[in-house]
């Protein structure tokens, strides 16, 4: 594709916030849902704050070379709740996130040496494009129920009360539930993804680098519009919007940092907890390894520069690898490379580093601004919904250009693409113990199998 900039171009100052203002609504909002989900009152800013000092790690590692974000990865929350649940205290499970983000990073190290010896040649004949086109695809395709989800809520959570029988009995069962209209949602984030592509599509060169920020505001005003009318008439189905994140709040605001908390945790540490800790986190670094490589060669196929040969492979590791550190010491996630600011990157044709590296800096900052913070977290659900099924849709089609330059008349390349869509998209997850292979991670590990069996008579036939 044509990039109006290219990774060492630098845009305007004025422009360069405009872009980075948009890289980091494409992803704030998986970044601040990790330590939303792990709970034990990790915080969301400290998040935003780690996940931007990860980032400029990486793009130092990667000679600024890489046009990637960085946030807080869905991989290691298993891990991240297993420090905490074998910890003696909360402030013991804080020091638990910093110590197997470490073993989590020196995995990563490990393999990044292991790949400056031996090169990256066997990268390409291990995933080749039947391989790595499909599994990229997956990655998108396996975000798909979620932005569907996120289209389908909005508005105030509100207790609902159901009946259901259980052993003979009748059983009155709580939940929460969006109090908005679900199809008002989905016409609010709907029209937020239309105002998108014809921003995209229609739009002038400015727009066209923006459409993310039109299609958000564009949504997000309409919601207004409709929380409005409710507000006024008692209507709770119309309010799509929760102003309550505004209340109380101040200007400024300190992170609560992990390792601040974790020093406090600190006696209470020994070799046992230590050991469990590692033991959660490290072999799930190796499965994010698998996902890494996908990420890498996906946005090297927009850019249309070989990132594993150029910086290398060993160092988008380190990258992400010490990155996962830096993000865990300040915010509790370990970090990874997000599908979503590849997906800007392609969408938006931006692939500047000066952008990313101005995301990082505004993540740190805002982590400080209250207001900021507040109006993120008021977005609908809806909004962001209907955005990502842009952003997820552009990573699924990623995938597929690469398998449409595979022979698919080869049986060998059929089977190797099929096992790997049906087992992506079909959820394949395998548990071991606390450790959980991902989808994604065993697609691909599948995929290699299958290709390296159906193609083993290859080296027979050239002997």
């Amino acid at each position: 594709m044509k990039l109006t900039y290219n990774t060492k171009d630098r845009p305007k100052f004025g422009q360069l916030i405009v872009f980075a203002i948009q890289q980091l609504l494409a992803i704030m909002a998986a970044t601040i849902a990790v330590p939303a989900i792990v709970g034990n009152g990790m915080q969301q800013t400290a998040a935003m704050f780690g996940a931007g000092v990860g980032t400029l790690v990486y793009v130092l590692f990667t000679k600024a070379k890489s046009p990637v974000f960085l946030g807080s990865s869905f991989a290691f929350i298993g891990s991240m709740s297993a420090a905490f649940a074998g910890a003696v205290s909360v402030q013991a499970g804080y020091m638990g996130l910093i110590i197997g983000a470490v073993f989590a990073g020196l995995v990563y190290v490990v393999i990044a040496l292991i790949v400056k010896l031996a090169g990256v040649g066997w990268i390409d004949k291990l995933m080749p494009k039947q391989v790595i086109g499909p599994t990229v695809a997956i990655i998108g395709l396996g975000l798909a129920g979620s932005a569907i989800s996120n289209l389908n809520a909005g508005g105030y959570l509100v207790e609902s009360v159901s009946q259901v029988i259980q052993d003979g009995a009748i059983v009155e069962q709580t939940s929460m539930v969006s109090s908005a209209y679900p199809l008002l949602a989905v016409f609010c984030g709907l029209f937020g993804l239309v105002v998108t592509m014809l921003c995209s599509v229609y739009g002038n060169k400015n727009l066209k680098l923006i459409p993310f920020i039109i299609g958000i505001v564009a949504g997000y005003a309409m919601c207004a519009l409709f929380t409005v009318i409710g507000i006024a008439t008692g209507n709770d189905g119309l309010k799509l919007i929760d102003f309550s994140h505004f209340s109380g709040i101040g200007v400024f605001t300190l992170p609560k940092f992990t390792f601040l908390e974790a020093m406090k945790g600190v006696s209470e540490i020994d070799g046992a907890y230590i050991g469990s800790v590692a033991l959660a986190y490290m072999p799930v670094a190796f499965v994010v390894f698998a996902e890494h490589i996908a990420d890498h060669k996906n946005i090297s196929s927009i850019i249309e520069t070989d990132l594993l040969k150029e910086p290398g492979l060993h160092r988008t590791l380190l990258g992400d690898g010490i990155g996962s550190m830096a993000g865990a010491i300040f915010g509790g996630c370990p970090n990874t490379t997000y599908g979503e600011s590849v997906a800007c990157v392609a969408i938006s044709g931006n692939a500047s580093v000066a952008t990313i590296i101005a995301t990082a800096i505004l993540a740190i900052l805002i982590s400080f601004v209250s207001p900021f913070v507040a109006f993120v977290e008021s977005i609908p659900s809806c909004v962001m919904g209907g955005v990502c099924m842009a952003l997820y849709g552009f990573i699924a089609v990623s995938g597929l250009k690469m398998v449409q330059k595979v022979d698919l008349e080869d049986n060998r390349n059929l089977f190797t693409v099929s096992a790997i869509l049906i087992a992506g998209i079909g959820g394949l997850v395998l548990d071991f113990g606390k450790i959980q292979i991902t989808s994604v991670a065993t697609a691909l590990i599948l995929g290699i199998l299958v290709n390296l069996l159906l193609h083993a008579g290859d080296k027979k036939k050239n002997a």
